[in-house]
C-alpha cells in the first residue's frame, strides 16, 4: 500500500548495494516484483495495548491487498509454501528476541470432482460443505533460537464468499479465534481492510488540487490478517514489563529456496538445510517481504532498492549511508514544495531519524526531548548495544486512552502512532505533519490540516479481540442505482442481523481534521512511564 503522508523513515536505510538475485521473491506492492507474489505482500502492521485486556498487547499483521470480495473461485488463502512471522525486538539491538510464526497447510474434500470453494451453506468450520479449508501451526522462537510449538493443525477461518454461502461470517471467525497456551488468543482468516487512504496521491499529489482528495480507495477491499494477543511479560526484555516496556515490531514474509543477492559481495545469501543463516532466519528460507512503519518503502525507498529493502534485517538498516542521507533530506517535503508552494522543513531532518530509527527519547541524542518510545528507556537494555533500526516500536506502559484521538501523538493521545499504532490511527495525516516539521514546531501546516480527507477506516473496528471488522462481500466495482460510481458498501454477510440491515459507513474518530500543538507540547513536558 502506499500513502502521501511516509514519514521518511530510514527503514530504507540499510539497502545500499543490494539487488535482486535471479529467483527473487517480492515483498509490498510498492515494490516492484510484488505483483507476482502477492500472497508473500505484508500490507500492514499494527502493535497496541488490548483496549478490553489492558496486561495483553495485540498485534496485527496483514496481507494479500486489494481482495475484491467475489473473487471466486478460489479465493484468496494463505500461502501454504511461505511463513508468515511477527517478530519482536526487546532489547533494541535490532534482531528479534521472539518471532511468532504462523504455516498453513492446504485441504480439499472434493479436489477431483469439484471447483466450488464451497458446495453448499457453510454454517461451521466443519461442515462438509466448505470444501477448501486451511490450518496451520503456530510456533515461537526465542533469541537463544529455541523453538516451541504453540498450535499444530489449527483451522484458519475461509474468504467470505457472500452472505447466501456464509450467512453468518462472524460465527465462523469465532470458530477460528483460538486460546494460545501460556495466555492469549490468534486469529487467521480474512478481514475487512482497516488501512484507509486516497491513493489519487500518485497523481501528481491530487492534482495540484487537494480539493480532489478525500475517496477512501480502499473501501470495500479485504485483507488476510494474523492477529495474536499475548501477556505483556510475554514481549517485555528477561520478561519485565515494568522495567523494560518498549518492544519494536515488525512482520515478515519467508519464502523457501528464494534468492536476494547482495552486491556487496556479489553472491546470493546461501544456506543449507537445518542451519541457520547469518540472518538469523531458518537455512533454506528466506525474507521476501518485510514491514514496521506504514509507508516507508512505498514513497521513501527509491525504485532500484526497494526489493531489497524487503530482504534486509532491521540491524543492517544504519549501515546504508545513501538511503539514510534520503531520509534525513526527505523527497515527499519537496514535492510538496514545488507543487502547493509550502517550504520544505529545514534538513537535515533528524526529528525524524529519532522518531523511526532510534525511538523518542531524551537520551537518543536526537531533537525531541521527551521521553516516548525508545528501547533505550528500558532499565535492562545495554546502551552499547542498542542500534538504530527501522522498527514500530511500542510502549506497553502508556495507559489505554478512554477516547482516542485518531492523530496520536500529535492530538495529545500518547497510546496513538508513533507510539505503535491502533487500527483507527490515521497515519497518513500524521506522517504528513510530520514530514512537514509538526514534531519539530509544535504546531500544524494549516494549508494541510485536512490531509487526504480519508479519516477513518470503511468499517469500523470491533471492541474485543481480533478487533478487525469483518469482511466486506459486496464487488467493490459494483454499480447500481443507490451506487452509481461504483458499490463500495460492503455486504452483510456475517454482520447480518436480519433482512435488509444496513451497514453504517465508518465515522471519523473525532470529526474533522482539527489539531493543535497541544500533543507535541504534551510529549515534551510528560515522560512516558517506563
Amino acid at each position: 500500500m502506499a500513502g502521501i503522508g511516509v514519514l521518511a523513515l530510514l527503514a530504507a536505510a540499510g539497502l545500499a548495494g543490494l539487488t535482486p538475485g535471479v529467483s527473487s521473491a517480492s515483498s509490498h506492492r510498492e515494490a516492484p516484483l510484488v505483483a507476482g507474489d502477492p500472497r508473500a505482500d505484508n500490507t500492514d502492521v499494527y502493535a497496541f495495548t488490548s483496549p478490553d485486556k489492558p496486561d495483553t498487547v495485540t498485534l496485527v499483521a496483514n496481507w494479500i491487498p486489494f481482495e475484491e470480495p467475489n473473487g471466486g473461485p478460489n479465493f484468496y488463502p494463505f500461502a501454504d509454501d511461505a511463513h508468515y512471522n511477527i517478530k519482536i525486538d526487546s532489547d533494541g539491538d535490532g534482531k528479534a528476541d521472539t518471532t511468532y510464526t504462523w504455516t498453513f497447510t492446504n485441504h480439499y474434500k472434493d479436489e477431483a470432482n469439484q471447483f466450488l470453494y464451497n458446495t453448499g451453506v457453510v454454517n461451521n468450520l466443519t461442515d462438509p460443505t466448505l470444501n477448501f479449508t486451511q490450518t496451520y501451526t503456530l510456533t515461537v522462537t526465542r533469541a537463544d533460537g529455541s523453538t516451541k510449538t504453540l498450535l499444530k493443525d489449527v483451522p484458519a477461518a475461509p474468504s467470505n464468499v457472500g452472505k447466501a454461502s456464509m450467512p453468518d461470517y462472524e460465527r465462523l471467525r469465532k470458530q477460528a479465534t483460538l486460546e494460545v497456551p501460556g495466555g492469549g488468543q490468534t486469529y487467521a482468516g480474512q478481514a475487512s481492510d482497516p488501512f484507509f487512504l486516497d491513493l489519487r496521491v500518485f497523481d501528481l499529489l491530487y492534482g495540484g488540487n487537494l480539493k480532489e482528495s478525500g475517496h477512501n480507495t480502499l473501501a470495500g477491499y479485504n485483507v488476510n490478517t494474523i492477529a495474536l494477543q499475548v501477556p505483556k511479560a510475554d514481549l517485555a526484555l528477561k520478561g519485565d514489563a515494568t522495567r523494560n516496556p518498549v518492544i519494536g515490531v515488525w512482520s515478515t514474509t519467508d519464502r523457501k529456496g528464494a534468492v536476494v543477492a547482495d552486491s556487496r559481495t556479489n553472491s546470493p545469501d546461501k544456506g543449507g538445510e537445518g542451519k541457520k543463516d547469518d540472518k538469523g532466519g531458518e537455512a533454506g528460507w528466506h525474507q521476501v517481504s518485510r514491514l514496521g512503519n506504514p509507508l516507508v518503502n512505498e514513497v521513501v525507498v527509491p525504485l532500484k532498492y526497494k526489493d531489497a529493502f524487503n530482504a534486509l534485517p532491521p540491524v543492517e538498516d544504519h549501515t546504508v549511508t545513501p538511503v539514510v542521507n534520503a531520509v534525513k533530506d526527505p523527497i515527499v517535503p519537496k514535492l510538496v514544495q514545488s507543487i502547493y508552494g509550502i517550504p520544505a522543513p529545514a534538513t537535515p531532518r533528524n526529528d525524524l531519524v529519532e522518531i523511526f530509527l532510534t525511538g523518542i527519547s531524551k537520551n537518543s541524542g536526537g531533537p525531541i526531548q521527551a521521553d516516548l518510545n525508545s528501547q533505550l528507556l528500558n532499565a535492562d537494555v545495554s546502551k552499547a548495544a542498542f542500534t538504530p533500526s527501522e522498527e514500530l516500536r511500542l510502549n506497553m506502559a502508556v495507559p489505554v486512552t478512554a477516547q482516542p484521538n485518531r492523530l496520536g501523538v500529535l492530538g495529545g493521545d500518547l497510546q496513538g502512532y508513533p507510539n505503535g499504532r491502533r487500527l483507527n490511527d490515521d497515519v497518513v495525516d500524521i506522517e504528513l505533519q510530520a514530514l512537514e516539521g509538526a514534531a519539530q514546531t509544535g504546531t500544524i501546516v494549516p494549508a494541510l490540516a485536512a490531509g487526504d480527507g480519508v479519516n477513518a477506516p470503511y468499517r469500523q473496528p470491533s471492541g474485543s479481540f481480533p478487533y478487525v471488522a469483518l469482511p466486506s462481500t459486496l464487488a467493490v466495482n459494483q454499480a447500481d442505482a443507490a451506487h452509481p460510481g461504483g458499490g463500495v458498501e460492503a455486504g452483510l454477510g456475517g454482520l447480518a442481523r436480519g433482512a435488509g440491515t444496513p451497514v453504517a459507513g465508518a465515522a471519523a474518530l473525532c470529526g474533522g481534521v482539527l489539531l493543535t500543538g497541544a500533543g507535541v507540547l504534551v510529549l515534551r513536558r510528560r515522560r512516558a512511564a517506563q
